[in-house]
């Protein structure tokens, strides 16, 4: 017997399913690691059939926002690298996989009504509340990055909860906080005293710098400016002529 073709409401019961709990994930309601209801839960909950909970949920899956667990369930997937060219990687794992022992120091934490310069970095509206930080970043004890970063409270107010004397900004958002687009932009710069003080190399020393965005449906979640030593890093991306 042939399968009957599936009717518009039977899709658009399924398009409202997924939306709901994509909606979940996406806003941070669900956080990386959360358990997703089981499918009978859902089947009770949207009066739908099993079939429908499995498709919405292999959607998911393959769209890297649910892992799913032999005999475990559901779980909202940590947050993953898209590319070599929009990398958010976290620094000290960097710094790890290098070989060197990490070391990291806030320097400045601020809560703050965003000013017109932070709207125009971050993209919030002027005096949306903003958490300000710079921390510094060491590979085998010697100054690695420098990061200059904005949080959107509205959309990351759990950043508020988080000490940052202990976790650096970087870790905690790649591990906590999902994302859907980013930008990067990438330049070289000479180093100003500050940055040379900070950093520990000489004044007009060449630095390399990027910049990162990141939004969460269209709601910007942070803005990143990462300064290097530009002797110490290197970017590196492999490609075909095709991609």
């Amino acid at each position: 017997m042939r399968p009957k073709p599936v009717t518009n409401g039977v899709t658009a019961l399924y398009q409202r399913i997924r939306s709901d709990l994509e909606g979940k994930i996406l806003s941070g309601a669900w956080p990386p690691g959360h358990r997703v209801p089981v499918e009978h839960e859902l089947m009770v909950r949207y009066a739908c059939s099993r079939m429908t909970v499995n498709k919405v949920l292999s959607g998911l899956a393959a769209a890297g926002l649910v892992e799913r667990r032999r005999r475990a369930g559901s779980f909202v997937a940590r947050p993953r690298v898209q590319s070599a060219i929009l990398q958010i990687p976290d620094m000290k794992a960097e710094v790890e996989q290098r070989g060197e022992q990490y070391g990291y120091r806030l320097l400045e934490f601020t809560k703050r009504p965003a000013s017109s310069h932070d709207k125009a970095r971050l993209g919030v509206a002027v005096r949306a509340p903003v958490l300000a930080l710079q921390c510094r970043h060491d590979a085998h004890g010697q100054p690695f990055a420098l990061e200059d970063r904005l949080i959107n409270l509205r959309a990351v107010p759990e950043a508020q909860q988080e000490d940052f004397t202990v976790t650096p900004p970087n870790t905690w958002l790649v591990g906590h906080v999902p994302w859907t687009e980013a930008e990067h932009r990438i330049t070289a710069g000479n180093a100003d005293k500050r940055l040379a003080a900070a950093l520990k190399i000489d004044v007009g020393a060449a630095c390399l710098v990027i910049e990162r965005r990141t939004w969460r449906g269209g709601e910007p979640i942070t803005a990143v400016r990462i300064t290097h030593p530009g002797h110490l890093y290197d970017l590196v991306a492999r490609f075909t002529p095709a991609g």
